[in-house]
């Protein structure tokens, strides 16, 4: 056990110190770290990748264990299909690029996201028209309140837009559930899963609805990616983020009926509503790339909207937290003014506020 900066273990690089800090590297190590916290009364963080947190500049009084867990295995099934199961813990990308090595897809869209396993299912990590519970087939927890292992079907989890049981039982970054492993249903072969996006579809010369090669995917969705600064580089301040800050808001077809006719909309299961694009909302409320850079935007230039997409609010290199919401609130601020619609945070905000 160590204190420890928490911003060294988040990729937008900003959060104060934590009292106490742990890794866990086995199941069990994790279990046993999460009941001595809780039989502690200590407040309690979890934290895997730290793609999805915005830590405030305060810290975390009370015990963060970052989840270390590695280890895949692979079990066919009598379809010719398999199911993966991934520790918690495995870093998500090269969880994908395994899939594809092995001879099955369906995860390939989802390539270059940054962060763990364990965290996909909390959110339901989506990219280019897909999502995790598209795949999973179940979630191990530790249900924290019952003190016993839990395991989720697909059903079970809720899944919703960005949303799920894990995530609705979340509090401060502190979960009900700690996700231990995840199993993931994958199909033989390299014929992707339906391009579902039209940006996707296009870089790849296809039609919507169409598959095509998975491998083809995982490269056009990697450039895509990487050319809006959400691929993790070093070298690159408009990788220091959350990814997309806002979620693509839902709202009924009244307020969409509002908004100019080339405003996007999607379908979503929910009757009356459609979804909207954050993204378009931002940059047509008058907020251009790089917003911020100008220190008369507020941050003294020390964080700004991605220089490449619209959605990302960056750390140019010694930005505090507070930099970052001063960003966003002035972005969400802009949109309500301009459009009646309020964005919300997609990134887990801890000790701070949007």
């Amino acid at each position: 056990m160590t204190r420890m900066p928490l911003a060294s273990l988040t990729t937008a690089r900003v959060g104060g110190p934590a009292r106490r800090y742990l890794e866990a590297e086995t199941e069990d190590e994790l279990i046993l770290a999460v009941r001595a916290a809780d039989e502690a009364g200590e407040p309690l963080l979890i934290v895997g990748g730290g793609s999805n947190l915005l830590i405030s500049d305060r810290g975390f009084d009370g015990a963060v264990i970052r989840i270390a867990t590695r280890g895949l295995r692979m079990t066919p099934t009598d379809d010719g299909g398999a199911v993966l199961r991934a520790e918690a813990g495995h870093p998500w990308d090269e969880l994908v690029a395994y899939t594809l090595a092995e001879g099955y897809s369906g995860l390939e869209a989802l390539s270059g996201i940054p962060g763990l396993a364990g965290a996909t299912p909390v959110q339901n990590v989506g990219a280019y028209g897909a999502d995790v519970s598209q795949s999973i087939r179940s979630v191990r927890a530790w249900d924290r309140t019952e003190r016993c292992v839990a395991e989720f079907s697909n059903a079970e989890l809720g899944f919703g837009y960005r949303d799920s049981v894990l995530k609705r039982s979340t509090v401060n970054g502190s979960p009900r559930y700690v996700v231990l492993s995840v199993e993931f249903n994958l199909a033989k072969g390299h014929t992707s899963a339906p391009v579902r996006y039209a940006e996707l579809a296009r870089a790849l010369g296809t039609d919507l609805g169409e598959r095509t090669d998975a491998v083809d995917v995982r490269r056009e969705v990697l450039r895509l990616r990487a050319g809006k600064g959400m691929v993790l580089d070093a070298a690159d301040p408009d990788t220091y983020s959350t990814g997309s800050f806002f979620t693509n808001p839902i709202v009924d077809e009244a307020t969409a009926a509002n908004l100019p006719e080339d405003a996007p909309r999607y379908p979503v299961t929910e009757p009356g509503h459609v979804k909207l694009s954050a993204a378009w909302l931002i940059s047509h409320a008058g907020f251009r790339k790089g917003f911020g850079l100008d220190p008369a935007d507020g941050t003294g230039g020390r964080a700004s909207l991605s220089t490449k997409h619209t959605l990302a609010v960056t750390n140019r290199g010694e930005a505090t937290a507070e930099d970052l919401l001063v960003v966003a609130r002035a972005v969400a601020k802009g949109v309500e003014q301009a459009f009646g619609i309020r964005l919300h945070p997609e990134p887990v905000l801890v000790n701070c506020s949007l």
